[in-house]
Formats: C-alpha cells, structure tokens, sequence
C-alpha cells in the first residue's frame, strides 16, 4: 500500500470524489513507515488516536474553488475567519478557525512546518501564502496537539501537505465567476425600489447577472530528476487575479438592513450626504434650537433631520467580495547524499494585493465653532444654529458623507518569502531531521479618500472677506493653502476643497519568523525493545525548536493621530520580539497485539516543556489510546493539555478608539429603556437625560489595546471516538470532542460593561463608561467603553463528528461511492466574567451581539461521485448548514433581550454541487461545475454586524454571491 492510499485514510475517514477508489489500488511488496499529522513517530498504523479529515488534489479541484480560506470554510469542523468576503473589517489575510475558537489558536504548518505570522496586525498565518495548485492534500486535525507542535494548536492542526517532487511541465487554468438571478429575498428588493423614487442615487434594484465576480488563474510547474535519479527539483509560477463585486449587485444586499415589527426596513448612517447638524449650544433666547438636528437642501435652506428618510444607505459601495491579485513563486529541490541521508531546500514567495472599500468618508461628528460671518451659511441656516446676531458664534456637531471622492479604500499588500534547509536520513533504527527556516512578510497598507481632521477643522473655520468665504489660517497666513469647505448646501463641495481636505494614510511593517530544530525517532524494537507479546516496538520521539517571532507596524503620522476622520480609530506602532525554545518527546507504547479482544492496543505519550524570554514557562502534555478489539472496530481517545502564552499583539498593541456593534444605546433616544437613575451611573446628565443621540449605524466606541499584565490561557482537549468498518470499501467514524480554554486572552464585551454598570453601579464597570459632552458613546472622540484585553472566563466547545467513506464497483459501468463529514455542536459556552455564569451560543448567532457569527447545531459536507468507464468522473455534493436563532432568543439572561421577528431566527441553508472531470488523454484533463447549483439566497438578517458580517448576512459561511460556474484544465507533459 503507498504512502499517499494510507494518509488517505487518517483518521478513518477520506472526503471527496476520489476516496472510494483508493482501497482498490495495487499495493507495494512492503508497507512502509509514515509520519501522519498529530505525531512525529513513524508508524505502520496510519489511524491515529486523534481525528484527522484529509482533502486531496482531486476533491480540491471538484471543489472549483481555488482561495485555501473557502476550500476549509466548506468543512463542518472549520468557522468563518478573515476571507475575500469580508471589507469592513478586513486585514486583507486569509485565515483558518477551528472549532470557533479562533484563528490564533489554529496552528498551520506546510510538509510539517510552521508558516509565519500573516500580517503585523494578525498573529494567524495567512492562507494566501499557500497557493491551491500546488497543494497535494490537506490534513486537518480538529483535537488538541499542543505538546507535538506547539501550545497555539489550542483548537487543532491544517497541514498541508505540497507537491515538492515533480517530473515533466503541468500547466494549470482555472476560470471562474458568479451567475444570478435577482430574488427579492426578504422583500429587499421591493423596500430598494420604494426608496429608489425619491433617492435614485443611493437606491438601485440591480438586474440579473450572466457572469460576474470573476477569477482566474495560470499556474506552471516544472519538475526533473537529476544525478542519476538521486536528487528533483521542482519550479511552480503562479498568478491569480479576483475582480471585485459591490454589495450593490445584488438586490438583497443593495440596502443596509434593520428591522422592525413589520419586518425589514432600508436603513443607514446618520453621516449622510446632505449633512446632519446638530446645534450643540446651550438653550437661550438667542438659540432656541439648541440640540435639534437639521440637514439641508441644494439651495442651503435646513429642515429636521429625519432618520427614516435622511440616513445614509451605506451598503452598496461596500465590497461584497474584494478585489485581489497575487503571484507566487516556489522551488523545492533535494538530493540524496547517500541511501540514508537526504539533503533538501524549499522556497516560497508570494505577492499579494487586495483592496477593501467601504462607504465613503467625510465628516462623523467632530464639533466646530461656527460664526455668523460665514457667507456660506444661508439666513435660514444661521437662525436655526443661533447665529443670527453679528459676531456670534456656536458649536455644531457636523456629520456629511464625502460622496464626491468616493468609497473609502484600504490597499493591503503582503509580500511574503520562506527559506527552508534541511537534512534528513537513518542512522541504524534511528530516523532524524535537523532544519532551519526563515520567514518574513512585509506589509504595505494606505487608507485612501479619507478627510483630514486637522484640515477640516480649519477649511469650516470660515470667514468673509469683501463678501467671499476665505479660510482664517488663510487669512492669518498659517496655512496659505486651506480652501474653506461649503456644507452648508447640497452640491456645494468642489473638486477643489476635496483636493486640500482629503489625506491618504500610510502603514508598513513586518512580520519575521526564524526557527532552527532538531528531530530523532526509532523504533525500538529494533534494540529488542517491546512489550511481552507485541511485534511491534516501543515507539519513541525527541526534539528541540528554537523559534523568534518578531513583528513591526510603523503608521504615519495621520493614522496614528486619528487625523483620518472615519477610520474607525487610532494605528498605533507596534514593535515586539520573544524567542520560544522547546523541549518536546512522544513515546508510543505498544501495549496488546492480537490477543483476543485486542487485535491492537497501544498507547501515545508525549511531552512539551516550553520557555519563552517573556518569562512564561509551562509544560504541555497528551496521553492517547488507541484499542482495536476486532478487525472491523477500532476505539481512540485522547487527553490534552496546553498553555498558550499572549502573542505580541495581545501584549502591546498601544490603546485607541475601535468600533463595536450594538443594538442600541439604553440611554439614547426620547424615550431611553433604562431610567435616569440608572443612566446616570454611566455619566448621563439630568439635562442629556432623553436628549441623547443614538447611533442609527449601530455602533459605538470602544477603548481597544493590548495588556503586558495578561497571563496564559490554560487549555484541555478530550476526543474519543469509533472507527468503524463493517465491510470492505466502508468506513464509518464518530468521534467526541470537548476543549475548554481557561483564563482565555479577549476582551470583556463592551455592551457588558456597560450594562454591568446599569445593573449594579458597580465602579468596577462604571469606569470603565466615557460618554462624550453631548451624553452620546459614539458621535465625538471623547466617547468610548474601555476594552483592552484581558484573561476573561473560560471558552468551551463539545460535540459530535461523523464521518462515512463507501465505494462500490458498479461492474462494466465503473465505480460510485459516497462520503459524508458532518458536525453536532452540543455546546459552545463562553464565560465572559469569572464567577458570573456561563452562556451558551450553540445553535444562535448574533454578529452584533456576543455569539458572532451562526454556530449551527449540525452542518454536513455529503459527496457521491461517479467515477464512469467513459473517461468522465462526475461528483455531486450537498453542504448543510442548520437554522440559528438569534441569541436574545435564549433564556439564558446573559444573552436574553428583545428582537424583532424577522431576526430571530436564520433558516435552514442547503446547497448543491455538481462537478465533472473529463480525461481529454491522459495528460490532460478538464474539470468543470457548478457550486449552489439553484442559486439560492444566502439567510438575511439585520444582525450581521462587521468582520465575517457583511451585506446583511455571512458572505464566508453561506453562498452569498449566486451559482458559482468554474472550469480548469490541467495538462501534464
């Protein structure tokens, strides 16, 4: 049996088109031993005592979907992490979560070794450095394995496994893009074309779409044997280019949704493009209107403001799937000095840009003094501010979209090289292998279309000089080239103005990862060393690593002043390096062997001692079991222990101003739901007391950073599971699994904070509340809820997987087989506050709220594939995700609250896939398909707050941009 057939079957369970056929291949004289992913010890038992789901080559390309991040988000035992779908929010990476616990404690390594940090804002590696021809399978270890690789394998293991041995020229094309037919789900189409008469240039019910959000993609590999056969080198190009889709090309995501007792309705911002003016002066004879809040028309005449009709659809220019281009460069060559000694090399380089726009900028609630001399200001308009009287002047809080220069862009662009050299062999029984790797990632990101806020405030300084308006540092000569800025009327912005006020931001920096290490592993029974009864010896491995991580953001002067009005908040530097060193072993004791009742039985131990220069020392441990009492069945368990420690982003990420989502503000509004009494705890005056804004977006601000106090989390993982194989070409597997993360390194939910302190007035909470001057937690600077990291409660995940594999000869007319990977979530249960309970978000989401995105109760990947005698492989699959509720739902009162009934609850989503492959000869081939065969809508819910939330659902779990046509061609010589 090779190599390839029996890692096929890790694990007990193999997806894809391809799995059924491979018992039937021919087997090697003599079984050899193979390193499978969750142990360093070679073994001719390829079942480890962990779970491991594998995809190969060909269920890749079935797949028709060429980003890695999309290739594992279709797997049950994976949640949605940073992707080509997400804008607002995005770090233009890819990253991998297993089990929703987090990307950071998902480790990913390449042929066994780690990949570096993705970006200086993101300690998870980037899955855009791994480019999809190249990759031969994927194997994913969804249990602990902190002690053989490193305690951020908190949640599990990707491996993948890369084609480093090649002979002959393959040339890969692959195209791709989007058909659909607009379907009004929700009625978002119908509530579009209502708002579309009277606002055209914000409300457009898109037509249907023969082919959009295109890919493509070429890739070229090149792989030749040399001195005699004892060496290969192998050569791979690549190049990939994704075009960009605006949320609005599709109906339902062409308005930013919220929700009322009648269902959907278009919402927005209340930074409109208009203007909304709040007159922030004190009640006199001479303001009368002090607190209202006007907007104006083309000729600046002002009226109330009014949500409803005023708010800014900000959604359409938002990107629904980001535009992306990448080029990669690899080579691996090694050479065999002798018969035990292999020396190897491998390189990487990749390039990639993405672009992340969201609405346009502009102004979003800075307050400027504003006089009676502005001859912008219309009569109309200085009476309703109290400017009237000659020589008076008054605070207005100025709010307006900067419609004329467009979306706001965020270039990234992460440049990426690894170096990898080694050397491997045999020594008598004893195999080693001793490496060195280095890696960095440069990053270059800009903010573009962005205001200046130290510009704006002096171009609405306005005064008139001979009757035109003329900037006063103009006037006074500190800024010669200020250009006053009209928004005193619709229209009244100029190319020119836009030109002096709008500012780019600039970031760069870098990640460096350098690691030297050292592996020895044998079998010691060669040395006679077994257990009474076993033919098979006692199993052993040892090792050393020593890994510095290092990374640096240097942002300009306006990013890190918070000069870029509409960023979101300050980017601060950052700057850090710690070296890890690691002592590891396993041990694998082979305990029975054919004995009655235990045809197998065995045991794994292993052992990590880490030390890093912080000043964090902790040991790591597992203990496996497997026991195969008969043929067909076979029992495997496994206990694990880690500590992981806080990276350099936990740690020193200086504070500044972010933004979060929530559904309202209990004190803003006419009619706030808290009381006066209790409002005041979080600072609100009796005056602001049913006179605060809330914010129409839904969010606030809040104080994000890091910690240098915050400990390590400290992590448990049990799975136990059945493998069973009742008949040849069947295999059927369940498998528990139960992590629990303690003293876990997040953030205590800013809404928490503060509703701990309406609650209780408990100054513990209280201080942590910073309303702005007007009573409002959103609209100046000043307003934020403290949010730093700290070591919460505890997170904890159990559930279910079950996997099938059968394949079946169908006589003349080929084979068929089946798989299935499915997932029960019993519970995700999260303890934000030590001591105060625990809630549980299986089954719910909310992406505003504190369950995220949806955690279905049960999801399934189910695949049957025919595999014809007329040089035609064909594939169908069905994925599943379960219904959600909303989490206030629930009963628990930490999650329980009020909703309205078009968002309590997501449906069921179903979607089919259909793929072919055709042998043209047998160098070339052709693959085509079709994923979410009948187009079908994506859930809708107006609860999908930002990151994995975007265009009123969850773009990277659910099939959010129609039926997706794919077509490659491969050709060998």
């Amino acid at each position: 049996m090779s190599r390839s057939i029996r890692v096929m079957f890790v694990g007990g369970i193999a997806l894809g088109m391809h799995a059924a056929n491979a018992q039937e291949a021919a087997a090697e004289p003599a079984m050899q031993k193979v390193e499978v992913t969750g142990s360093r010890i070679p073994t001719l038992y390829t079942d480890g005592t962990s779970p491991v789901v594998v995809l190969g080559s060909k269920d890749i390309k079935v797949d028709g979907l060429r980003n890695v991040e999309s290739l594992l988000n279709n797997l049950p035992q994976v949640f949605a992490s940073q992707s080509g779908n997400v804008s607002n929010g995005a770090t233009g990476t890819a990253t991998v979560d297993l089990r929703g616990l987090g990307s950071n404690r998902t480790l990913v390594l390449v042929n066994g070794k780690r990949l570096p940090a993705g970006t200086p804002g993101s300690p998870a590696a980037d899955l855009n450095q791994i480019p999809a021809p190249l990759i031969k399978r994927i194997e994913v270890l969804s249990g602990g394995a902190g002690a053989v690789y490193g305690a951020d394998a908190v949640a599990g293991v990707v491996n993948f496994i890369m084609n480093d041995s090649f002979e002959g020229v393959q040339i890969e094309l692959n195209g791709s893009g989007y058909n659909h037919r607009q379907q009004n789900s929700g009625g978002v189409a119908d509530l579009v074309a209502a708002r579309a008469a009277a606002n055209p240039s914000q409300f457009n019910v898109p037509g249907n779409k023969s082919l959009d959000g295109r890919s493509k993609d070429a890739s070229l590999l090149i792989g030749s044997n040399f001195a005699d056969g004892k060496g290969n080198a192998t050569l791979f190009f690549s190049y990939k280019k994704d075009d960009a889709l605006l949320q609005a090309e599709r109906d339902f995501t062409a308005c930013s949704l919220t929700a009322n007792t009648r269902g959907f309705a278009c919402g927005g911002s209340s930074t409109n493009a208009t203007g909304r003016f709040t007159n922030a002066g004190d009640l006199s004879a001479a303001n009368p209107n002090a607190g209202k809040i006007y907007t104006v028309d083309a000729k600046g005449i002002p009226r109330a403001y009014v949500d409803a009709t005023d708010a800014y659809n900000f959604g359409p220019t938002n990107y629904l799937l980001r535009p992306d281009e990448r080029y990669g460069v690899a080579a691996n060559v090694h050479y065999n000095l002798n018969e035990k000694t292999r020396a190897y090399a491998d390189f990487s380089f990749h390039d990639d840009r993405s672009d992340a726009q969201v609405a346009p900028g502009g102004m979003f609630g800075s307050v400027y003094s504003v006089s009676n001399d502005n001859p912008f200001l219309t009569p109309e308009m200085k009476a309703a501010l109290g400017v009237s009287a000659p020589g008076s002047t008054q605070n207005v809080v100025v709010q307006r979209r900067n419609v004329e220069g467009g979306g706001r862009d965020s270039v990234f662009t992460n440049t990426s090289y690894r170096m990898l050299i080694g050397v491997k062999g045999e020594v008598g029984p004893w195999q080693y292998d001793i490496f060195a790797q280095t890696a960095k990632v440069r990053f270059a990101g800009s903010s573009d279309n962005y205001f200046s806020k130290q510009k704006a405030a002096k171009a609405m300084d306005v005064v008139n000089v001979n009757g035109v308006a003329q900037c006063r540092s103009f006037v006074d000569g500190s800024d010669p080239a200020c250009v006053p800025f009209n928004v005193w009327k619709a229209g009244g912005v100029t190319q020119q103005m836009l030109d002096y006020i709008q500012i780019p931001g600039q970031q760069f920096g870098q990640t460096e990862q350098q690691i030297q290490g050292a592996n020895i592993a044998a079998d010691l029974g060669d040395y006679g060393i077994k257990l009474p009864g076993n033919s098979q010896g006692v199993g052993v491995s040892f090792g050393l690593e020593r890994r510095v991580e290092q990374l640096e953001l240097r942002p300009d002067g306006p990013s890190q002043n918070f000069d870029l009005d509409g960023a979101g908040g300050p980017v601060s530097p950052v700057k850090g390096r710690y070296v890890v060193k690691d002592v590891f072993g396993e041990v694998r004791l082979p305990l029975l062997e054919n004995k009655p009742f235990a045809e197998q039985l065995a045991t794994n131990l292993s052992f990590r001692h880490t030390k890093i220069d912080t000043g964090v020392s902790a040991n790591t441990y597992g203990i496996g079991l497997e026991w195969q009492p008969v043929s067909m069945v076979k029992v495997r368990g496994s206990h694990q222990k880690a500590v992981r420690a806080p990276n350099i982003n936990e740690l020193f990420t200086p504070s500044g101003n972010n933004l979060f989502d929530m559904d309202e503000d209990p004190c803003a509004g006419a009619k706030p739901s808290r009381t006066a009494a209790e409002c005041a705890r979080t600072g609100v005056s009796s005056a602001q007391y049913g006179n605060i804004q809330g914010s129409p977006a839904g969010q606030y601000s809040y104080l994000a950073g890091g910690n240098p106090n915050l400990t390590p989390e400290r992590s448990k993982s049990n799975t136990l599971g059945l493998v069973i194989t009742p008949m040849k070409n069947l295999n059927l597997t369940i498998d528990y699994f139960d992590i629990k993360v303690k003293d876990t390194i997040s953030i205590v939910s800013p809404e928490t904070t503060l509703n701990k302190c309406l609650d209780t007035g408990d100054a513990q909470f209280c201080s942590q509340v910073r309303r702005d001057s007007l009573g409002t937690l959103w609209l100046l600077p000043s307003a934020n809820i403290v949010g730093t990291n700290t070591n919460i409660g505890s997170i904890r995940t159990s559930g279910l997987d079950l996997g099938v594999s059968y394949g079946q000869r169908i006589g003349a007319y080929g084979t068929m087989g089946i798989s299935m990977n499915g997932t029960l979530l019993k519970k995700y249960e999260v303890e934000e506050l030590p001591g105060e309970g625990t809630y549980d978000c299986a089954g719910l989401f909310n992406g505003a709220g504190k369950c995220g995105q949806p955690r279905p109760k049960w999801r399934h990947k189910l695949r049957g594939n025919w595999n014809t005698p007329w040089k035609v492989d064909l594939a169908l699959t069905w994925r599943y995700f379960k219904d959600v509720d909303l989490e206030s739902t629930s009963s628990n009162p930490q999650l329980a609250g009020t909703s309205q009934p078009v968002d309590r609850h997501l449906p069921s989503a179903n979607y089919f896939d259909l793929a072919a492959t055709y042998y043209v000869t047998k160098t070339i081939s052709l693959t085509g398909g079709m994923n979410n065969m009948f187009d079908r809508d994506p859930p809708l819910t107006s609860k999908y707050g930002t990151g994995q939330g975007n265009g009123n659902t969850f773009p990277s779990m659910y099939d959010a941009l129609g039926r997706k046509l794919f077509l490659n061609l491969t050709a060998k010589f």
